[in-house]
């Protein structure tokens, strides 16, 4: 028994080498963004975000990395490609991992785990990490600076963003059809002086709510969608599909 386990081991890892040199052929996208990015890649480091893409690099300590993401419900692994630096002779320098991936669309942070020689871990080579409480397992993550308007929106990993603007120093709370309308569940955070924000999954439906500021409420006016209350004042209100 002991034998057909190893050898069903070592077959897998025998694939795993396979499909790793077959993905270093191709480049996530070829454009003259991501080759200009491979160009300037020096050495190991924290992954960054460069343009559309996020970029991860990795010591050459192992046969072969492997990468997976939260934006796809980690089903897929994405393999490191190498990079090697030469001197003016032509001899090789140096060498690393690197792998290159476009930005999801309306994401705020990217969380992953990489795949080394067959082991998941998290990156060494990223400090900020998150901790997976379903899944019991700490994650990697990357956040994307934001370049659109801050705004309230449905993100596409099951959270709902929801965005204040007021004067800094401020608690604000967020409270609607999902707490009840008890507005001191949620305290939103300040993330830059005068603005709040705070993520909060909702399942599929309507949903109508208000920001407060000690025992006054007001509108998202980041969101035009209005309604109303069951005492009838005038709320925002958000559709989760």
């Amino acid at each position: 028994m002991k034998t057909v386990i190893s050898a069903v081991i070592g077959f897998l890892f025998l694939a795993s080498g396979i499909a790793w040199a077959e993905e270093q052929k191709k480049p996530a996208e070829d454009t003259y963004e991501y080759d200009n990015i491979v160009a300037n890649l020096s050495g190991v480091g924290a992954p960054f975000v460069s343009g559309d893409y996020i970029v991860f690099t990795a010591e050459n300590n192992a046969r072969n990395i492997g990468i997976a993401f939260d934006f796809e419900n980690f089903k897929k692994i994405h393999y490191f490609n190498l990079q090697k630096r030469t001197n003016y002779e032509g001899e090789v320098t140096s060498t690393w991992f690197f792998y290159i991936v476009k930005k999801p669309k309306k994401t705020r942070q990217v969380s992953y785990r990489l795949i080394i020689d067959g082991l998941w871990t998290p990156d060494p080579n990223n400090e900020r990490t998150v901790f997976d409480e379903k899944e019991g397992i700490t994650l990697s993550q990357v956040i994307i600076p934001t370049e659109d308007p801050a705004i309230t929106e449905v993100l596409p990993n099951g959270l709902t963003h929801f965005v204040c603007f007021a004067k800094p120093g401020q608690n604000v709370r967020i409270g609607g059809t999902f707490t009840n309308w008890d507005s001191w569940i949620y305290s939103m955070r300040e993330v830059i002086p005068g603005r709040y924000e705070i993520d909060i999954p909702l399942q599929t439906g309507l949903y109508y709510y208000a920001y407060y500021i000690g025992m006054t409420q007001f509108i998202d006016e980041t969101n035009p969608d209005r309604g109303y209350s069951t005492d009838g004042k005038v709320v925002s209100c958000i559709t989760v599909k």
